[in-house]
C-alpha cells in the first residue's frame, strides 16, 4: 500500500570544492526536515557534495577520499529520512556522475547518469563514463526512479525507469541559466511525463559559479503534465510537497496563482542573473568589495547599479577619472548617480598620469602622428588607477564592457578591459539600455540623460560610438546572427542587412578573438556567450566573415 511521503525539494547554493561547507549545508537541511516531518524524502541537486561544475578538480586523486568522507558523514545524520544526493563516484577506475539514496545511515541505492552533455558550457564526457542501468528504489511503498539533469532531456532514461517499475521520477539538476531556459525545462519535462505517464520532481541548484548562474526554479509536475509546485527563481529554497499528488490536491486557480507569483519577464530574469552572478563571484572568492570606473556613460551606470544591488552600497566604490575630453554632463551625471545610490565615490583626474606617460614616450613617438594610441593610453591610465586601488584595498575591479563592444574589439587591452569580472560581458548594448530603464522602474537610480544621450567613449573631441560602428540596433542583430546563430555573412546579408555593415562587423568579430581571450569572465546570459560557449582559434587562416 502506498504511504504518503513528504518530498522536500532542497534548492540550494553550493560552493565548488567546499566539501565541508556543502556537507554542513546538507546536514542542516536533513536535520531540520527530520525534525519537522514524519517521513521526509529530501532531494538535493546534481553533484551537491562537490558543487557544480567541479571541472578538472575531478581529475585530482584526492577528490575520491574527500567524497567518501563527506558521503559517510552525511549517512551518519540520516535516520528517518530518505536522502537523494549527487556526487562523483569511481568504481573499478571508472568515474560516474552519481545520485545516491541514503536511509537509516546507509547508502541503499545508486544511479549513474546516462546522458553526458558535451555542448555549450558542458564537457562531462571529459570526466565521466555514462551509466547503463536504471535505478528504482522502493520508498514508502512507491517505486521511485532516479535521473540526473540531462537524462530528462532524452526519452530513454525515463522510459527505462518506467520499464523497471518506476511510479515517480526524481530528477537532480545543475542546470545553468540562459534567457528563456525555464520555459524550455517545463516543456521538456512535460514531454517526458506525456511519454511515460509518470510524475517528475525536478530539483535545480541556485547561485553563481564563475560565469555560470544557476536559477533554481525547481518544480513538481504531476502525471497530467500540470505544475503543482514551483520554487522561487534565483534564490535558495527548501519546500515540501506531499505525494501522491494529482489535480485534486491543488486547484487550477491555486496553480495559476503560484506560477504567476514566480513568473519573471525577460528583463527581470536578466537583472536577477546579473545580481546573483556578481554577488556570488565576489562573496565566494572572498573579496571585501568592488571598485569600478564610473564614466557618466550608460555601461558603467548599469554596472554600478547591479553591483549595489548585489553587495550593498557600503561594499561598492565608484571612481570618476576625468580627462580633458570628459564632458561636464558626464561629471554631473556620475556624481548624481553615486549620490543617489550612496556608494563610495571619488574623483581622480588622469591628465597628470597621461602626461607623464606621454613625456616618457616622447622620443619613441617622435615623428609619428597622433592616432588611437593616445586614446588607448587614456583608457590604460584609468586601468592603472583602478588596479592600484584594487591592489591596495583587495577590492575586485569590475570592468564595464558590454557584449557589443567585446564582440568587435571596441575596448582597450590593459585599459577598460583591466579587471577581474565583467558584469555586462554577455549583455548587448540594446539590452543595456533596456536594463537601465528597468532598474529605474524600481526607483530613481540612473540619471535619464545617461540613457538617452548618444553613447561615447569620450577619448577624443565630439566622439560618438556610431562614428566607427553601425547603429547598435543593427550591430546587435548582426552579432546575434553571427555569434549565437552561426549564420554566415551572406546569410545575414540575405536577411536584409547592408553588406558593408555585415562584412565590417563579422571581420571585427573574427579579428578580435585575441582580445576576448584576455578579457575577464562575466555573467553568461545566452546560449553562446563569449568564453566557455564559443572557442575559436586566435591563430587561423580562416577567412574573416565567412
Amino acid at each position: 500500500m502506498t504511504e504518503a511521503m513528504q518530498l522536500v525539494l532542497a534548492q540550494c547554493n553550493t560552493h565548488v570544492g567546499d566539501f565541508e561547507g556543502n556537507l554542513a549545508l546538507c546536514k542542516s537541511i536533513v536535520e531540520r526536515a527530520q525534525s519537522e516531518f514524519s517521513r521526509p524524502v529530501i532531494v538535493f541537486p546534481e553533484l551537491t557534495l562537490t558543487g557544480y561544475p567541479p571541472e578538472d578538480l575531478l581529475l585530482r586523486p584526492s577528490i575520491e577520499p574527500r567524497v567518501q568522507v563527506a558521503l559517510s558523514q552525511l549517512c551518519d545524520v540520516v535516520t528517518t529520512a530518505y536522502v537523494i544526493v549527487g556526487y562523483p563516484r569511481r568504481i573499478d577506475g571508472v568515474l560516474y556522475n552519481a545520485a545516491g539514496v541514503i536511509h537509516q545511515g546507509a547508502l541503499i541505492g545508486e544511479y549513474h547518469k546516462w546522458c553526458l552533455p558535451n555542448y555549450q558550457v558542458f564537457d562531462e564526457k571529459r570526466y565521466f563514463e555514462p551509466g547503463t542501468e536504471p535505478c528504482v528504489v522502493a520508498i514508502h511503498g512507491v517505486q521511485v526512479g532516479l535521473s540526473i539533469c540531462e537524462d530528462i532531456w532524452a526519452p530513454e532514461p525515463a522510459l527505462a525507469a518506467k520499464t523497471a517499475g518506476a511510479e515517480l521520477i526524481l530528477n537532480l539538476n545543475a542546470s545553468p541559466f540562459h534567457r528563456c531556459k525555464q520555459n524550455e525545462r517545463l516543456s521538456i519535462v512535460a514531454e517526458r511525463v506525456a511519454e511515460t505517464g509518470i510524475p517528475v520532481v525536478y530539483v535545480n541548484q541556485v547561485g553563481g559559479q564563475d560565469e555560470l548562474v544557476f536559477d533554481g526554479g525547481s518544480f513538481v509536475m504531476n502525471s497530467q503534465g500540470q505544475v503543482i509546485k514551483q520554487l522561487p527563481r534565483f534564490d535558495d529554497a527548501c519546500e515540501m510537497v506531499t505525494y501522491p499528488f494529482g489535480p485534486a490536491d491543488v486547484s487550477e486557480q491555486a496553480v495559476t496563482d503560484q506560477l504567476a507569483g514566480f513568473a519573471l519577464t525577460d528583463l527581470q530574469e536578466v537583472w536577477q542573473a546579473l545580481v546573483v552572478g556578481v554577488r556570488d563571484y565576489v562573496n565566494k572568492n572572498g573579496f571585501p568589495g568592488v571598485v569600478l570606473g564610473l564614466s557618466g556613460g550608460v555601461d558603467s551606470a548599469l554596472t554600478l547599479a547591479v553591483a549595489e544591488a548585489a553587495l550593498g552600497a557600503d561594499r561598492v566604490q565608484a571612481v570618476m577619472m576625468p580627462f580633458k575630453y570628459t564632458s561636464q554632463m558626464s561629471l554631473e551625471d556620475a556624481a548624481e548617480q553615486a549620490n543617489r545610490m550612496g556608494v563610495n565615490y571619488s574623483v581622480i583626474p588622469i591628465e597628470p598620469i597621461y602626461n607623464a606617460f606621454m613625456s616618457a614616450l616622447e622620443e619613441e613617438f617622435e615623428g609619428r602622428k597622433p592616432d588611437t594610441t593616445e586614446e588607448n593610453l587614456q583608457a590604460r591610465a584609468r586601468g592603472v588607477v583602478l588596479m592600484s586601488i584594487s591592489n591596495k584595498t583587495g577590492k575586485l575591479v569590475l570592468t564595464t564592457g558590454n557584449k557589443s563592444e567585446i564582440a568587435v574589439g571596441y575596448s582597450t587591452l590593459y585599459g577598460d578591459m583591466a579587471g577581474g569580472f565583467d558584469v555586462l560581458k554577455d549583455v548587448p548594448k540594446t539590452l543595456v539600455f533596456a536594463l537601465c530603464w528597468y532598474r529605474n522602474s524600481l526607483g530613481p537610480c540612473i540619471p535619464e540623460r545617461v540613457i538617452t544621450r548618444p553613447p561615447s567613449a569620450e577619448l577624443a573631441p565630439d566622439q560618438k560610438d556610431e562614428d566607427s560602428l553601425p547603429p547598435y540596433e543593427v550591430l546587435d542583430q548582426i552579432i546575434d546572427l553571427y555569434v549565437e546563430q552561426d549564420c554566415s555573412a551572406q546569410n545575414i546579408i540575405d536577411k536584409g542587412f547592408a553588406e558593408a555593415d555585415v562584412h565590417r562587423a563579422v571581420r571585427l568579430i573574427d579579428l578580435n578573438e585575441y582580445k576576448r581571450r584576455q578579457a575577464p569572465i562575466g555573467v553568461r546570459l545566452t546560449r553562446r556567450g563569449f568564453g566557455r560557449d564559443r572557442r575559436y582559434p586566435i591563430t587561423s587562416k580562416w577567412k574573416p566573415g565567412v
